[in-house]
């Protein structure tokens, strides 16, 4: 609930109420854009190139709504805390002046809050939340339940997102570039093996799989085999899945292979004499 009750108060929400009058001093109506710097701390590792557009689009036509917030490191440079995809924005805008919100942060706060305003706006991925807060806990010795408080999301959960972290690249990248969703990566973390992880999460960009159907084939495989709805006796383990997946990597991604405790059978459709042929200069 702390989560939901915090979104939508934009900067106001990441202020502690001691600091208001300081921060209120340090409001600079038009800062040269030239002079802000990105902040190194920033957990966002990619942003939708549409929308950063369409936000500055916005900004042409009627300014920068909301100030960014930063720190002074010198007359001519201030670190950016919070509002990266603002400041882009404002760049692609051709903007030459933004408002700021200039506020003292050590290394450890610029963290805080740049993950803390992300967080509000539901602008993070689950990997990068994972990122964020594992620099929080290596980087500045927080344990979970700080972070927890400080984000206001539950101690489960935070672990839950580092684990993200331990999946193989190509799952990580597929959750970065939201081909897969956070259910789905969590199911594949309990999968024993980085190889069947693999040619699972290839399943699940094949077949378009649900976050209950991934949890229960993660289930089956574990048992060391599972039968499919369309044949009682076909074996899927992750011997089956790693041939399979060769296959399609060498002959398309429609080819199936169905192994039974009798034998089995390799399929290889095509849809017209030309793929025949193909299929077969690879064969022979």
């Amino acid at each position: 609930m702390a989560r939901k009750s915090a979104l939508g108060q934009g900067l106001s929400a990441l202020i502690d109420k001691s600091s208001v009058n300081e921060i209120s001093n340090g409001f600079i109506a038009k800062l040269p854009i030239n002079l802000v710097v990105a902040n190194p701390y920033q957990p966002r590792a990619q942003m939708n190139p549409e929308k950063l557009v369409e936000l500055a689009d916005s900004m042409r036509e009627y300014g920068v709504i909301e100030p960014l917030l930063v720190t002074k490191k010198s007359e001519n440079n201030y670190e950016l805390i919070a509002g990266e995809r603002r400041l882009r924005a404002a760049k692609l805008a051709g903007l030459k002046f933004v408002p700021v919100v200039v506020k003292e942060a050590t290394p450890k706060e610029m963290l805080e809050l740049a993950v803390i305003e992300n967080i509000q706006r539901e602008d993070l991925n689950a990997l990068e939340e994972g990122l964020a807060f594992q620099q929080l806990s290596e980087s500045f010795k927080m344990t979970h339940e700080q972070i927890s408080k400080k984000v206001g999301i539950s101690r489960p959960a935070i672990a839950n997102k580092i684990r993200l972290l331990t999946l193989p690249e190509d799952i990580k990248k597929g959750l970065l570039e939201e081909k897969i969703s956070e259910g789905h990566a969590r199911a594949l973390l309990g999968l024993k093996s980085e190889e069947t992880m693999i040619a699972t999460y290839k399943i699940i960009l094949r077949d378009k799989l649900s976050v209950r159907a991934v949890e229960e084939l993660v289930r089956r495989l574990n048992k060391g085999q599972m039968k499919t709805k369309k044949s009682t006796n076909r074996i899927i383990d992750k011997k089956t899945l790693s041939i399979e997946t060769g296959l399609r990597e060498r002959f398309g991604k429609s080819v199936s292979l169905a192994r039974t405790k009798k034998g089995g059978k390799i399929v290889i459709p095509f849809k017209d004499d030309s793929e025949l042929d193909d299929i077969v200069e690879k064969i022979f």
